[in-house]
């Protein structure tokens, strides 16, 4: 019997990559142990400290920081977590913030470090799409750690030593706003103190989707590049085996009976209708390529990348229309 690769994954237990985890989809010559369990801040740092790991799920705008420095990691065409993000910025209700431009001269949360790609991607949006500059703005931030960088001097940056958390910042008007991972608690607990900068975010995402096509990719899934030369099959292995395992998914969770949401054959139709069949499509087709070069324009623009590497460079190459012809669906 000849013998498998072995590599080790790290990623998010997402129903995307399930089928990879549990057997249900084996990558053609090699063998994964697949990790699951770790945040994914916890998988920023084993890989940008520790390099614990051969393939990993990262922040996108921290692998192009990383890659910048020669980092030990190539980045495979494969974007297990995209979101869009103008639903979690979010506002002391006692500011006066009515929109946007109401956050210039403001303190404003980055919560965590600066340089995650949620705080990213709704930094360079505002300011593109919404005339609020990221330079007009003091950015609080916990920590300087993850992937290292140094500030450009008109960037005001401080550091979070009040104790606080940032959400208890921005109750208590130590922040004005705050750039969020993730819902707050307080918010979901109706805190009349916290509020969303937009009232209906779904509606702006949408309109964002249809002047920009782009559905920001938050993390890339990054591969040792010492693998990669030794091995230069393995890319494109690897990615074919994400797509077996993404269209199990697909097929999965478009069964109703599946998902416990009453409304989810309405959701997964208006989805389809406004993105096409599939949305979180891997490779570097125009779509991707579209979404890839904002991230990493936002990423140079804020002053995170020491050189300005093109998008293409900093992936693998794996053979595209094999796996187009093979799934039926690309660029």
């Amino acid at each position: 019997m000849s013998k498998k690769l072995h590599f080790t994954m790290a990623c998010g237990d997402y129903e995307i990559a399930r089928p990879l985890r549990d057997g249900r989809v084996q990558p053609d010559g090699i063998e994964l142990t697949v990790l699951s369990d770790p945040s994914s801040r916890d998988r920023t740092w084993r890989i940008a400290r520790q390099s614990e790991v051969d393939i990993c799920e990262f922040n996108v705008c921290g692998y192009f920081m990383a890659r910048s420095n020669d980092h030990p990691y190539i980045a495979l065409p494969v974007f297990l977590h995209r979101r869009f993000r103008h639903g979690f910025v979010f506002v002391n209700t006692q500011k006066g913030i009515k929109s946007p431009k109401d956050l210039i001269g403001k303190r404003v949360g980055s919560a965590h470090t600066f340089p995650p790609a949620n705080n990213v991607w709704m930094r360079g949006i505002l300011e593109e799409h919404y005339g609020a500059p990221v330079r007009s703005m003091t950015h609080v931030v916990d920590n300087f750690e993850d992937v290292p960088f140094d500030p450009t001097p008109d960037m005001n940056i401080e550091v979070n030593k009040s104790g606080k958390s940032m959400e208890q910042m921005l109750l208590d008007g130590d922040l004005d706003a705050l750039f969020a991972p993730s819902t707050p608690e307080p918010f979901l607990k109706g805190d009349k103190r916290i509020g969303r900068l937009f009232a209906d975010p779904k509606q702006e995402e949408v309109a964002y989707f249809k002047k920009t096509g782009i559905f920001p990719v938050m993390h890339a899934t990054l591969i040792r590049q010492e693998i990669v030369d030794k091995y230069p099959w393995v890319p494109t292995i690897l990615v074919r085996a994400f797509e077996d395992a993404k269209r199990m998914a697909y097929g999965r969770v478009s069964n109703p009976r599946v998902v416990p949401l009453a409304f989810w054959v309405d959701a997964w139709e208006e989805q389809r209708a406004l993105m096409g069949p599939d949305p979180w499509r891997y490779g570097m087709d125009e779509y991707n390529k579209k979404s890839l070069g904002a991230a990493l324009r936002y990423t140079q623009e804020q002053g995170l990348t020491k050189k300005n590497l093109g998008v293409e460079e900093q992936f693998c190459t794996v053979d595209q229309q094999t796996i187009t012809q093979r799934f039926g669906y690309g660029a």
